[in-house]
C-alpha cells in the first residue's frame, strides 16, 4: 500500500472500477464465477498444456492444443496484461485465467540460472533431469556431486520431491505458498512462506520469510517455482484481486475488509484506520489518482519486462569478493559471475548487461586502483586477467546483434564514463597506447611511426568502445550467418576483397580480432549456428590470403635477389580453398595453426608480453588434447611448408623482425606432432624457430628503416623483453627435445648442435641441454651414444669459454661436470682440455680441479688406463700446473708442487717459481702454507728458506695478539730452532723487525731457552748440546725487543684504559714482569718501569693502588 505523500509503487500497477475516470478500464468484464471463486491452473486442456511443457510425451491419443491456448500462451509472452485490458472492451474470464495460467514461467532453464553457479554442464537445466556429477573416467565424483547437492537448484527440488511444498496459490500474476524446511541435527523444522510475482513468462520478484541474502533464488522459491511449473493442475487459479473486488457490491466491500481487519488486525490495523483517513480527506493524495494499486494485476505497459535480479545483493557480493584479494577462492567466485553473465547472454536475457554493468561499477570502485597507481605498482596478474574478462564481456554485449540502438547508446556513454577515470586500467597492463585500432590492422607507411604519447591511453573498456560503431546491417554479412547456402560461383582473381572463393564460398574481409569479437559475440549471445558460418567464412578468407601472401613473396623473391627489403610488418588474414571432406574439426586446427604462425611484434609492458606466452600456450594445450590422423597430418604438413616458406607473413620465414615474438613454443609442438610422419619437415621447422634475433648484437639491415627501433638496437642488447628468461628456457626446451629426437642420428645431432651454438645465447641453458645430451647419452638400459656424448661435451665447452671471464655462481659446478662428462667420452677428451685449458679455464680451476680429478685413482680405474697412457696424461697434467703455476703463482703454486711431486725436474721447476714470485707477488699466508708442504714432504731447509721470505712480508702490531698469522710465526721460529744456531739466528732479525705483539714475543723467547738448537734437526746435524744464553746474540736482541714491546703495550693500553679492564691490566703486568726477570738486571728494569708508571699516570689512582698492592 502507499504511504502518505508517496506515489503507488511501479510493480502494483493501478485498477479501477468501470467509469471511475479516463484511466479506468473500458468496458465492463464478462461474467464468470462468484467472488472468491477459483479454477485449477491447468483446466480442460491440461493435457495439451503439459505436453507443451514437455512434461507429457504427445501420443496419439491426446488432443490437439485448443486455439484459446495457443493464442493466450503468445500474449502471455509478448504482451504486458495492461495493453491486452486497454486494446480489448471486453475480455472473457476464460481468456483472462488463460492469459494469466501461461504467463508463469514455463521451462525450469531459467529458474536453474538464476538459483546455481554454472556447474560446468553446456546446458544449465542438465541439473533439473537429475543427473550426478561424473569424473572424466565416468566414475562418479563425489566432491562434485556433493558441491552441485548444495545449490539452490538441487536443494529445491530436494524439498519439492520431499512434500514440503503446501497451500501453493495462484492469484493472478502473484503465486504464493509454504515452504517446510525439514528439521536438521541442530536445527528444527522451519516453514517459509514464499511469494513470487512474474509477468511474461518471467519472475519479477521474489520474497521468501527464510531471509536469504545471496545474488541466487533460495531453495524455498526454487521449489514453488518447480511446483507451479511440474504441477500446474495442482495449483488453484485466481483472477487478479482487483477483478474479484470489482465483482462485490458495497455490503460484500464492507464485510471483506472487515474480515480482512479481523484476522490480520494486529498487522494491518494502523494502515487500514491510516488509509481510511486519507481516503475520508478529499485533498489527499491518494485521491488525486484514478484506481487503487494491486500486486496480482501483472505488469503495467511501462514495466521492463526482465527476470528479478537482486542487484544490492550483487553488488555486495563483487565488493566483498574484490575486498579479499584474490584470497579464499575470491578470484574463482568472481570469474563464476563472469560465467554466469555469459550464461544469461547465451540465453538471450537483458540481466546479462544488467548484471555485468554491476559488477563494473564495483571493479572501479576498487581502492586498490588508486592505491597501485598512486605506488606505481602493477596490479597481480589474476586480477588483471578478471579486468580483460570484463573488457571481453563488454565486447561481446556491445555486439549483440539484435540490441536496439538506444541501448548501445545507453552502454556506449556508460564505458565511456568509465574510460575517462584517471584509475581505469590500460588495455596491455603498461603502455596502452601501443595497441591497434580494433577496427584496422597494425598501422602502415610514413606515418606508422608517429609519437605514440600524443595519443590517449588505451583502457581495458577501449576495444568495447569501438565496436559500439560496428554493425550487422553489412547485406553480405547478413548473407553469411543467415544461411548454409550462400555460395557465388563467379570468381575472378584479380581483386584483393572478394566477396566469394574459387569454390563460391562466402569470405569475409575484416580485422581478424574484430572479425572473431563478432563471432564470439554471436555465440555468446545464443546464436551458435550463425557463429559458426562466420567462422568457416573467416578461416577461408584466412586461407585464400595466405595463400596469396605466399605467392606474392615468391615474386618478390625472385624481382630481389640478395635484396633485403624494409619490412613492415602488420596483422593480414590469410586464407585458401574449403576443400571436400574437411569438418569444423579440421577448420578448427588450422587457423589455429595459422594464427600461431603468423609473425606479430613483441608487444611492450610485461603483462602483455606474459598474455603473449600464456594464450599461446594455452592454444597449443588445446590442440594437445587431439588426436591427430591422417587429415590433420597433412594439415600441419601444408602449415608447415607454408610456414617456412610464406616470408614477412610468417614467424617461421627466412627474414623476420627482430623483436618478432619467438616461436619456440609453437615449433615444439609442431615438431612433436610431425617427427612421426615427416622427420626432415619437423627438423626443418624446429631448426628454423631456434633463432632469437633480439639477442643478436647487430640488426638487419632492415631494421634502418625504423628509426624508433635503433636506440633499442645499438645501446640495449635486451630492448624491453620482460619475459626474455621464460623465452630464452622455451627455446632451451625446443633444442632438448631435438637432441632427445636426433639421438643415434649423426648428421642430425650434427646440426642440432650447430643450431644450438648458433642461436643459444644463454650459458645457463646451453649447460642445461650439455647436462641433458649427457643423461640421454649415458642411459643405463643402453650403451653410451659417443656422438650425443661429443655433442654434450662440445655444448659443455662452449659454456666454458662463454663463463670463462664472467661471474657465474654454478662455475665450479659446470667445471667439475665437463670433467665428468670428457672422462665418459675418453683419454684424448682429458687430454685436449688439458692442453687447451687456458682457452677453459682459470688457472685455479685448472690445477686444483681439472689436474686433480684426471689424475685420481677413480679416473684411472674408470678409464682402465695402461701404464703409457697413464705418464702420457700425468706429462700434460704436469705441464698444466707449471703453466698455471707461472701464470698465477700466488693460486696455483702449492697444486703445481703437488701435482708435481713424482716429477723431479718438473717439481723443482715449480719450487723455483714459487721463489721466484715470493719476493713481490705472494703474501706470506701462501708461503707459509707452501713452506708447512715442503716440510711435511720432507725439504726442511726449503721450508725455512719460504718462511723466512713470508717473514718478509709480514707485520704484527702491538695488540693483535689473535692474528692468524702467530701459528705461522711460532712453527717458523720452531722450525728454524730445529735446524740450528744458525738457522735460529738468521730469523730472530725477521721476527723482530715483523713482530710487535709483547705476548707473542715472549711466547718465542721462551719456546727458545726451554731446548737446545738443532735438538730435533736432521740426521747427521751436530748439536752444541747447550742452551743458548739470554745475554748473547741472537737470543738477547729477542729479549731485548720483547721487552720493548712490553713497554710500550703498557703505555698503550693506559691511554683509553676504564676501570673494568683494570684486572686484566694487573695480569699484563705480571707476564711483562716475567720476561723482564730473564734478563740478568731484569728485577731493576721492572722497578724502574713500575715507578716510571706510579709518576706518569698518578691521576689513576685506583689504578695505582692496584699496581702498589701487587708490585710494591
Amino acid at each position: 500500500m502507499a504511504e502518505r505523500g508517496q506515489l503507488p509503487p511501479p510493480a502494483k500497477r493501478l485498477c479501477c472500477r468501470p467509469g471511475y475516470g479516463s484511466a479506468c478500464r473500458p468496458g465492463q468484464r464478462a461474467g464468470g464465477a462468484g467472488p472468491g471463486s477459483g479454477a485449477l491452473c491447468a483446466g480442460p486442456s491440461s493435457a495439451a498444456a503439459a505436453a507443451a511443457l514437455g512434461l507429457l510425451p504427445l501420443g496419439k491419443t491426446q488432443s490437439p492444443e485448443s486455439l484459446l491456448d495457443i493464442a493466450a500462451r503468445k500474449v502471455a509472452e509478448k504482451w504486458p496484461f495492461q495493453r491486452v485490458e486497454e486494446r480489448f472492451e471486453r475480455i472473457p474470464e476464460p481468456v483472462q485465467r488463460r492469459i494469466v495460467y501461461w504467463s508463469f514461467p514455463r521451462s525450469e532453464r531459467e529458474i536453474c540460472m538464476y538459483s546455481s553457479f554454472n556447474t560446468g554442464a553446456d546446458d544449465p537445466a542438465a541439473a533439473a533431469a537429475g543427473g550426478v556429477a561424473t569424473a572424466p573416467g565416468g566414475a562418479a565424483d563425489p566432491a562434485a556431486a556433493a558441491d552441485e547437492n548444495r545449490l539452490p537448484f538441487r536443494r529445491g527440488i530436494a524439498l519439492l520431491d520431499g512434500g514440503c511444498v503446501d497451500n501453493v496459490l495462484q492469484v493472478g500474476f502473484h503465486l504464493s505458498g509454504t515452504v517446510t524446511e525439514p528439521a536438521m541435527q541442530s536445527e528444527p523444522e522451519t516453514v517459509c512462506n514464499v511469494a513470487i510475482s512474474f509477468d511474461r513468462c518471467k519472475i519479477t520478484s521474489v520474497t521468501c520469510s527464510c531471509g536469504n541474502k545471496d545474488i541466487f533464488y533460495c531453495a524455498h522459491v526454487v521449489a514453488l517455482s518447480l511446483y507451479r511449473i511440474r504441477k500446474p493442475d495442482q495449483v488453484k487459479l485466481h483472477l487478479p484481486i482487483s477483478e474479484t473486488l470489482f465483482q462485490m457490491n458495497r455490503d460484500q466491500l464492507q464485510k471483506f475488509v472487515q474480515y480482512l481487519i479481523t484476522v490480520h488486525h494486529t498487522e494491518v490495523l494502523p494502515t487500514a484506520q491510516k488509509l481510511a483517513d486519507e481516503i475520508l480527506s478529499q485533498n489527499s493524495e491518494i485521491n488525486q489518482v484514478h484506481g487503487a494499486p494491486d500486486p496480482t494485476a501483472g505488469a503495467s505497459i511501462d514495466d521492463e519486462n526482465c527476470w528479478h535480479l537482486d542487484e544490492e545483493q550483487v553488488q555486495e557480493q563483487v565488493k566483498l569478493f574484490l575486498s579479499q584479494g584474490g584470497y579464499h577462492g575470491s578470484g574463482k567466485q568472481l570469474n563464476l559471475l563472469f560465467a554466469k553473465v555469459r550464461e544469461m547472454l547465451k540465453m538471450r536475457d537483458s540481466n546479462g548487461a544488467r548484471m555485468l554493468t554491476l559488477i563494473t561499477e564495483q571493479f572501479m570502485a576498487d581502492p586498490r586502483l588508486s592505491l597501485w597507481r598512486q605506488q606505481g605498482t602493477a596490479m597481480t596478474d589474476k586480477y588483471r586477467q578478471l579486468w580483460d574478462e570484463l573488457g571481453a564481456l563488454w565486447m561481446c554485449i556491445v555486439l549483440n546483434p539484435h540490441c536496439k540502438l538506444e541501448q548501445k547508446s545507453s552502454w556506449l556513454k556508460q564505458l565511456k564514463k568509465w574510460n575517462s577515470v584517471d584509475v581505469c586500467p590500460w588495455e596491455d597492463g603498461n603502455h596502452g597506447n601501443d595497441l591497434p585500432n580494433l577496427t584496422n590492422a597494425l598501422p602502415q607507411g610514413a606515418n606508422a611511426n608517429q609519437d605514440s604519447s600524443n595519443r590517449p591511453h588505451r583502457t581495458v573498456f577501449t576495444r568495447a568502445i569501438e565496436a559500439c560503431d560496428l554493425h550487422w546491417q553489412d547485406s553480405h554479412l547478413q548473407h553469411i550467418i543467415s544461411s548454409d547456402l550462400y555460395t557465388n560461383y563467379c570468381y575472378h582473381d584479380d581483386t584483393e576483397n572478394l566477396l566469394f572463393d574459387s569454390q563460391g564460398w562466402p569470405l569475409w574481409h575484416e580485422h581478424v580480432p574484430t572479425a572473431c569479437a563478432r563471432v564470439d559475440a554471436l555465440r555468446s549471445h545464443g546464436y551458435p549456428r550463425e557463429a559458426l558460418r562466420l567462422a568457416i567464412a573467416i578461416v577461408n578468407t584466412l586461407r585464400r590470403q595466405q595463400q596469396k601472401q605466399l605467392e606474392m613473396f615468391r615474386a618478390q623473391k625472385k624481382d630481389h635477389v640478395g635484396q633485403c627489403k624494409s619490412l613492415e610488418y602488420h596483422h593480414l588474414p590469410a586464407h585458401k580453398l574449403f576443400e571436400e571432406g574437411e569438418s569444423y574439426l579440421t577448420l578448427a586446427v588450422e587457423v589455429a595453426l595459422i594464427g600461431l604462425g603468423q609473425q606479430r611484434i613483441m608487444p611492450d609492458g610485461l603483462y602483455a608480453q606474459e598474455k603473449v606466452c600464456r594464450n599461446e600456450e594455452q592454444l597449443i594445450s588445446k590442440l594437445q588434447e587431439i588426436e591427430l590422423d591422417d587429415t590433420l597430418v597433412k594439415i600441419f604438413r601444408k602449415q608447415a611448408v607454408f610456414l617456412l616458406e610464406a616470408g614477412p607473413y610468417s614467424g617461421l620465414g627466412e627474414v623476420i623482425h627482430r623483436e618478432s615474438v619467438p616461436m619456440h613454443t609453437f615449433a615444439k609442438y609442431l615438431f612433436t606432432s610431425l617427427l612421426p610422419h615427416d622427420a626432415e619437415l619437423a627438423y626443418k621447422t624446429a631448426l628454423r624457430a631456434m633463432r632469437l634475433l633480439v639477442l643478436e648484437s647487430t640488426a638487419p639491415l632492415g631494421d634502418m628503416s625504423r628509426p624508433h627501433h635503433i636506440a633499442s638496437v645499438v645501446p640495449n642488447r635486451y630492448p624491453r623483453w620482460f619475459t626474455l628468461s621464460h623465452i630464452e628456457s622455451q627455446q632451451c626446451e625446443l633444442a632438448s627435445t631435438m637432441l632427445t629426437a636426433a639421438k643415434g642420428d649423426v648428421r642430425r645431432l650434427e646440426t642440432v648442435l650447430e643450431s644450438i651454438q648458433k642461436n643459444i645465447h644463454s650459458s645457463s641453458h646451453i649447460f642445461k641441454l650439455a647436462q641433458d645430451a649427457f643423461k640421454i647419452a649415458t642411459l643405463l638400459d643402453s650403451l653410451p651414444d659417443i656422438t650425443l656424448l661429443k655433442v654434450s661435451l662440445e655444448l659443455g665447452l662452449q659454456v666454458m669459454r662463454m663463463t670463462l671471464s664472467t661471474l657465474n655462481w654454478r662455475r665450479r659446478e659446470m667445471v667439475r661436470w665437463l670433467v665428468t662428462c670428457a672422462t665418459e667420452v675418453g683419454v684424448y677428451a682429458l687430454d685436449s682440455i688439458m692442453q687447451n685449458w687456458f682457452t677453459l679455464f682459470t688457472p685455479t680451476e685448472a690445477t686444483s680441479i681439472v689436474a686433480t680429478t684426471v689424475m685420481s685413482n677413480s679416473t684411472i680405474v674408470r678409464l682402465h688406463l695402461d701404464c703409457h697412457q697413464q705418464e702420457k696424461l700425468a706429462s700434460s697434467a704436469r705441464t698444466l700446473a707449471l703453466q698455471c703455476a707461472m701464470k698465477d703463482p700466488q693460486n696455483c703454486a702449492l697444486s703445481a708442487l703437488t701435482l708435481c711431486e713424482k716429477d723431479h725436474i718438473a717439481f723443482e721447476t715449480a719450487y723455483q717459481i714459487v721463489l721466484d714470485a715470493a719476493t713481490t707477488g705472494m703474501s706470506y699466508s701462501q708461503l707459509f702454507t707452501i713452506a708447512r708442504y715442503m716440510e711435511h714432504r720432507g725439504y726442511p731447509m726449503r721450508a725455512y728458506k719460504l718462511a723466512t721470505l713470508a717473514m718478509t712480508h709480514l707485520n704484527l702490531s702491538y695488540n693483535q695478539d689473535t692474528h692468524p698469522a702467530i701459528n705461522d710465526v711460532l712453527w717458523a721460529c720452531a722450525l728454524s730452532h730445529s735446524l740450528g744456531k744458525n738457522e735460529l739466528a738468521a730469523i730472530i732479525p725477521l721476527v723482530v723487525k715483523s713482530v710487535k705483539c709483547a705476548t707473542v714475543l715472549s711466547d718465542i723467547l721462551r719456546r727458545c731457552t726451554l731446548t737446545t738448537p738443532g735438538m730435533v734437526g736432521l740426521h747427521g746435524r751436530r748439536n752444541s748440546g747447550k742452551l743458548m744464553s739470554l745475554d748473547k746474540a741472537p737470543l738477547r736482541q729477542l729479549l731485548d725487543a720483547t721487552i720493548g714491546a712490553y713497554i710500550n703495550t703498557t703505555h698503550s693500553r693506559l691511554t683509553h684504559i676504564s676501570p673494568r679492564h683494570y684486572s686484566e691490566f694487573i695480569e699484563f703486568l705480571s707476564k711483562a714482569r716475567e720476561t723482564f726477570l730473564m734478563a740478568h738486571d731484569g728485577h731493576i728494569q721492572f722497578t724502574q718501569f713500575i715507578d716510571n708508571l706510579k709518576q706518569i699516570y698518578k691521576g689513576k689512582k685506583k689504578l695505582m693502588m692496584l699496581v702498589r698492592e701487587r708490585f710494591g
